[in-house]
């Protein structure tokens, strides 16, 4: 029987009529493993992706393919969003045969868990240089069968790797990194026409264009800023932005930002909504401002629910269809628009007859002409009429679950967002968001790390916690209520508790005593999310600030030396733990001290948050005596903000006006 019913995940619920009879992962599938003698199949996938349902169509729904996989596997389906540490071993193990990886990711494991073979999207026939997923099938459980050392021996090598590839890197190494170095050969690896990583595909990569915006815009250097901002404009003028219901779609398939893979995820749009809001400050640059309000609006109108807080993703198919619901042909925008409109819209969209993707027209500006502002008011009525027409067609199905860590990024974001480009209705946004998932997403002293239809996934991960730390001390910057810092601190020591190793000094995927994997995952490097040592390094120094204690900022220092330590042997895929090392050597605080300290607040929030750490200091009496404002905040007087970096502090700044510029000076 098919059980998966019940689930909660609109993944698995998407595989609940197929004939396979599913489980999800439980004790009762690996004992039914056991006592059949049957070898587990276990298919990893999420509800937006494109190749989960194409193998689903063709190998999950066909009657003959079920029956053989029923007769000779126990089948496990889990959704990777749901259960990032299962996807995160067995995608490692993948790669331990030599594999790339990707979804559905398709491993098959030991009744004991123990992966022993494996791949990912496998076609009904032969073809694309892969076997038949039935021949897969067949030879997989006659070689279970009939040679069961050949599996210990399988199995046994990839428990060696997986053990290996989680061995800990010494917490007393030290490694400082030479970020001048680093940005300077990560902007040698993009590419110098289009941005972002030379080659195709093209992903966003918003760690590495953080840490190159970080550098260029801190040292004036070109060289580092230039590759930044240029991918961040091709992007917004390419395919992969929704240029009428705003918003960016997962990553794009040719090197030119043009022809998106078109899922579109939560948690790529929480990284470049800051990355947007940040270039939109800095530059004045109203293609990143639009870019920013975009995600904002699509975050409003198709991922916000009913609880308040954020779904997951939107599906890349509608009516089975890649794409279609975001294309259009020139035909069809000549039915609906005027001649006149028709001829503009398509001159400034690169729309065309033949269309420049399959005979239809994905909507881009990459080699059109920026309109003059009498034209883009035009146009703006026109992307509004064309988002009404469009919203008749079927949509992308909706994941609707809300994943702490994910709603985590997007709260941040949003917060920051606000305060650099004065839009305080994101801040409400953001708080109403939070509220849920601090509330209603409660485990213990932590949180759990999924919800949907009144189900809790728990216990929650490291990045769940991370994540809400780091918005619940952007939304104390920006309010200075108490409880917000009341539940970072709470929930840094339930991370300290039961996630931190005391072997690495770091923080595990899982907690400390997870026993239902073959190891226990502990990367340190990011993927499409920050690493939640990364995320959390840089939440131990904004905590450090807050509090002024020695105690705190010596935590800090060594939780970041032990990050550092395990970025050494590939820097460029530590961009969070690199990014917070850029926060503890170029970061400066501002302490905002008074009673009428409030009128400052909003000039401290426009200043980059890449670099500035928000101190509320209500009674200045309260800060450590060692404090370098101590003795300066007791003269505040009604208001008044302090500068400090690198143990000193400046004149105090009492006009909003000045504060950008007294910190540029100081500098």
């Amino acid at each position: 029987m098919n059980r998966l019913g019940a689930a909660a995940s609109p993944y698995l619920l998407q595989h609940k009529d197929n004939p396979v009879h599913w489980w999800e992962w439980s004790e009762e599938a690996f004992a039914e493993a056991k006592s059949s003698g049957r070898p587990v199949l276990l298919s990893v996938g999420y509800a937006a992706c494109h190749w989960c349902h194409v193998m689903a169509h063709e190998s999950f729904e066909d009657l003959a393919t079920a029956a053989l996989m029923n007769a000779r596997f126990v089948n496990i389906k889990v959704d990777r969003e749901e259960r990032p540490d299962i996807d995160q071993v067995y995608m490692n193990a993948l790669h331990s045969l030599g594999e790339q990886g990707g979804w559905p990711l398709t491993m098959f494991l030991t009744a004991d868990r123990q992966p022993f073979w494996g791949g990912t999207y496998f076609p009904p026939t032969a073809r694309y240089g892969r076997p038949s997923f039935s021949q897969v099938l067949q030879q997989i459980a006659a070689v279970h069968a009939k040679e069961p050392e050949r599996v210990a021996r399988n199995a046994a090598a990839i428990k060696a790797a997986l053990e290996q590839s989680e061995a800990a890197a010494s917490p007393e190494a030290r490694y400082k990194p030479d970020l001048d170095q680093i940005a300077s050969e990560i902007a040698q690896s993009f590419d110098p026409q289009h941005g972002g990583l030379r080659g195709a595909p093209k992903f966003p990569n918003p760690g590495l264009i953080e840490l190159l915006w970080r550098h260029g815009s801190r040292t004036g250097n070109a060289t580092t800023l230039l590759p930044a901002t240029r991918t961040l404009e091709r992007m917004a003028r390419g395919g992969i932005h929704d240029h009428l219901g705003g918003g960016f779609a997962r990553y794009s398939v040719d090197e030119r930002w043009l022809v998106p893979h078109f899922e579109k995820m939560l948690y790529d749009n929480a990284q470049l909504l800051g990355l947007y809001a940040l270039e939109a400050k800095r530059s004045g640059n109203p293609l990143a401002h639009s870019a920013a309000q975009g995600i904002v609006t699509w975050l409003e109108r198709d991922m916000l629910l009913q609880e308040g807080a954020f779904a997951s993703s939107l599906d890349a198919d509608s009516e089975g269809v890649e794409g279609k619901f975001y294309v259009w042909t020139a035909s069809e925008l000549a039915s609906h628009l005027t001649p006149a409109d028709a001829e503009l819209f398509a001159r400034h969209y690169d729309v065309t007859a033949h269309g420049n993707w399959e005979g239809v027209t994905i909507l881009n500006r990459l080699d059109t002409p920026d309109p003059d502002p009498a034209f883009e008011q035009q146009l703006a009525n026109i992307r509004r009429d064309l988002l009404a027409l469009r919203a008749r067609r079927v949509p992308p199905a909706r994941d609707d679950k809300i994943l702490a860590d994910w709603n985590g990024l997007m709260i941040a974001a949003l917060v920051r967002a606000s305060g650099l480009l004065a839009e305080p209705a994101w801040l409400a946004l953001a708080r109403r968001a939070y509220h849920f998932v601090a509330e209603s997403m409660k485990h213990g002293d932590g949180l759990a790390h999924s919800y949907r239809a009144g189900r809790l996934i728990t216990p929650g991960f490291a990045l769940d916690h991370a994540a809400m730390i780091e918005a619940a001390l952007a939304l104390h910057d920006a309010t200075s209520e108490r409880h917000f810092l009341d539940h970072a601190l709470r929930w840094s020591a339930h991370l300290w508790r039961y996630y931190r190793h005391v072997d690495t000094s770091l923080l595990g995927m899982t907690q400390r005593d997870s026993a239902v994997l073959p190891v226990v995952p502990r990367p340190t490097h990011d993927d499409a999310v920050p690493n939640a040592n990364g995320v959390h390094a840089g939440n131990l120094l904004r905590l450090a600030a807050k509090s002024g204690a020695p105690t705190d900022r010596a935590q800090a220092e060594r939780f970041l030396a032990a990050a550092l330590a395990a970025a050494e042997r590939a820097p460029v895929a530590h961009g969070s733990v690199l990014n917070a090392y850029h926060l503890a050597r170029h970061g400066i605080e501002i302490i905002l001290a008074g009673p009428e300290r409030e009128r400052l607040r909003a000039a401290a929030l426009a200043l980059p948050y890449t670099t500035t750490m928000i101190v509320d200091c209500p009674d200045p009496s309260a800060l450590p005596s060692d404090h370098p404002a101590a003795s300066m905040a007791r003269l505040a007087g009604s208001g008044a903000a302090f500068i400090c970096f690198a143990g000193r502090c400046l004149p105090p700044v009492t006009d909003p006006n000045q504060l950008q510029d007294a910190v540029s000076a100081g500098r």
